[in-house]
Protein backbone atom coordinates (compact mmCIF):
# COMPACT_ATOMS: atom_id res chain seq x y z
CA UNK A 1 0.00 0.00 0.00
CA UNK A 2 2.92 2.66 0.52
CA UNK A 3 4.17 1.77 -2.88
CA UNK A 4 0.73 2.63 -4.16
CA UNK A 5 0.75 6.18 -2.48
CA UNK A 6 4.07 6.75 -2.85
CA UNK A 7 3.36 6.28 -6.78
CA UNK A 8 0.35 7.51 -6.47
CA UNK A 9 1.81 11.02 -4.49
CA UNK A 10 4.70 11.68 -8.02
CA UNK A 11 1.51 10.85 -10.59
CA UNK A 12 -1.18 13.21 -8.92
CA UNK A 13 -3.11 13.40 -12.26
CA UNK A 14 -3.55 9.76 -12.85
CA UNK A 15 -4.61 9.75 -9.54
CA UNK A 16 -7.16 12.52 -9.88
CA UNK A 17 -8.39 10.80 -12.87
CA UNK A 18 -8.80 7.32 -11.09
CA UNK A 19 -10.65 9.49 -8.97
CA UNK A 20 -12.92 11.17 -11.41
CA UNK A 21 -13.47 7.86 -13.31
CA UNK A 22 -14.63 5.93 -9.34
CA UNK A 23 -16.91 8.63 -8.90
CA UNK A 24 -18.68 7.83 -12.67
CA UNK A 25 -19.11 4.51 -12.15
CA UNK A 26 -20.16 5.40 -8.24
CA UNK A 27 -22.56 8.00 -9.84
CA UNK A 28 -24.06 4.98 -12.76
CA UNK A 29 -24.36 2.49 -10.02
CA UNK A 30 -26.29 4.24 -7.37
CA UNK A 31 -28.69 5.87 -10.80
CA UNK A 32 -29.05 1.91 -11.63
CA UNK A 33 -29.31 0.00 -8.39
CA UNK A 34 -30.39 3.25 -6.10
CA UNK A 35 -27.54 2.78 -4.19
CA UNK A 36 -23.96 1.08 -3.77
CA UNK A 37 -21.88 3.73 -4.86
CA UNK A 38 -19.99 4.30 -1.25
CA UNK A 39 -18.40 0.83 -2.61
CA UNK A 40 -17.13 2.64 -5.27
CA UNK A 41 -16.23 5.70 -3.57
CA UNK A 42 -14.95 4.77 -0.37
CA UNK A 43 -11.94 2.35 -2.05
CA UNK A 44 -11.10 5.21 -4.35
CA UNK A 45 -10.86 7.84 -1.96
CA UNK A 46 -8.62 5.79 -0.02
CA UNK A 47 -6.75 4.33 -2.50
CA UNK A 48 -6.33 6.80 -5.48
CA UNK A 49 -6.62 9.99 -3.04
CA UNK A 50 -5.00 8.47 0.33
CA UNK A 51 -7.62 9.35 2.35
CA UNK A 52 -8.23 8.34 5.63
CA UNK A 53 -11.14 5.83 6.27
CA UNK A 54 -13.34 7.30 8.29
CA UNK A 55 -12.69 10.74 6.12
CA UNK A 56 -13.32 8.44 3.17
CA UNK A 57 -16.55 7.45 4.23
CA UNK A 58 -18.20 10.99 4.92
CA UNK A 59 -16.68 12.49 1.80
CA UNK A 60 -18.67 9.32 0.19
CA UNK A 61 -21.72 10.17 1.84
CA UNK A 62 -21.33 13.96 1.33
CA UNK A 63 -20.94 13.23 -2.83
CA UNK A 64 -23.63 10.44 -2.88
CA UNK A 65 -26.42 12.68 -0.65
CA UNK A 66 -26.91 15.37 -3.92
CA UNK A 67 -26.69 12.30 -6.75
CA UNK A 68 -29.48 10.44 -4.40
CA UNK A 69 -31.54 13.61 -4.25
CA UNK A 70 -31.71 13.72 -7.71
CA UNK A 71 -32.19 10.20 -8.47
CA UNK A 72 -35.01 10.34 -6.35
CA UNK A 73 -36.30 12.75 -8.22
CA UNK A 74 -36.37 10.84 -10.99
CA UNK A 75 -37.72 7.74 -9.94
CA UNK A 76 -40.88 9.78 -8.36
CA UNK A 77 -41.27 11.07 -11.53
CA UNK A 78 -41.26 8.19 -13.69
CA UNK A 79 -43.64 6.24 -11.41
CA UNK A 80 -40.99 3.91 -9.72
CA UNK A 81 -41.57 4.61 -5.86
CA UNK A 82 -44.07 3.07 -3.70
CA UNK A 83 -45.15 5.72 -1.55
CA UNK A 84 -47.01 3.71 0.78
CA UNK A 85 -43.69 1.47 1.59
CA UNK A 86 -41.04 4.07 0.79
CA UNK A 87 -41.75 6.69 3.19
CA UNK A 88 -41.28 3.81 6.31
CA UNK A 89 -37.98 3.19 4.53
CA UNK A 90 -37.11 6.95 4.27
CA UNK A 91 -37.75 7.34 8.07
CA UNK A 92 -35.35 3.91 8.89
CA UNK A 93 -33.47 4.99 6.58
CA UNK A 94 -32.55 8.61 8.26
CA UNK A 95 -32.49 7.70 11.88
CA UNK A 96 -29.89 4.91 10.36
CA UNK A 97 -27.71 7.52 8.74
CA UNK A 98 -27.96 9.56 11.90
CA UNK A 99 -27.06 6.42 14.32
CA UNK A 100 -23.89 5.46 11.72
CA UNK A 101 -22.68 8.99 11.50
CA UNK A 102 -22.15 9.04 15.37
CA UNK A 103 -21.04 5.94 15.37
CA UNK A 104 -18.58 6.62 13.08
CA UNK A 105 -16.63 8.73 15.75
CA UNK A 106 -16.41 5.94 17.98
CA UNK A 107 -14.84 2.83 16.42
CA UNK A 108 -11.76 2.43 15.23
CA UNK A 109 -10.76 2.99 11.19
CA UNK A 110 -9.23 -0.63 11.13
CA UNK A 111 -12.43 -1.88 12.71
CA UNK A 112 -15.10 0.45 10.13
CA UNK A 113 -12.67 -1.56 7.51
CA UNK A 114 -13.31 -4.83 8.54
CA UNK A 115 -16.88 -4.32 8.95
CA UNK A 116 -17.24 -2.34 5.39
CA UNK A 117 -15.00 -4.98 3.37
CA UNK A 118 -16.61 -7.71 5.13
CA UNK A 119 -20.26 -6.46 3.87
CA UNK A 120 -18.73 -5.90 0.48
CA UNK A 121 -17.38 -9.98 0.94
CA UNK A 122 -20.92 -10.99 2.15
CA UNK A 123 -22.35 -8.88 -0.73
CA UNK A 124 -20.86 -10.57 -3.59
CA UNK A 125 -20.92 -13.86 -2.19
CA UNK A 126 -24.07 -13.75 -1.87
CA UNK A 127 -24.73 -12.45 -6.03
CA UNK A 128 -22.90 -15.38 -7.40
CA UNK A 129 -24.63 -18.07 -5.19
CA UNK A 130 -27.98 -16.69 -6.85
Amino acid sequence: MDKLKNFLSLHRKTATVATVTAALLTGIANGLFGGGGGMLAVPAYTVFQGMETKKAHATAVAAILPLSLISAIIYIANGNFNPSFGYYVCGAVIIGGITGSFLLKKISSRLLEFIFYGVMLAAGIRMLNR
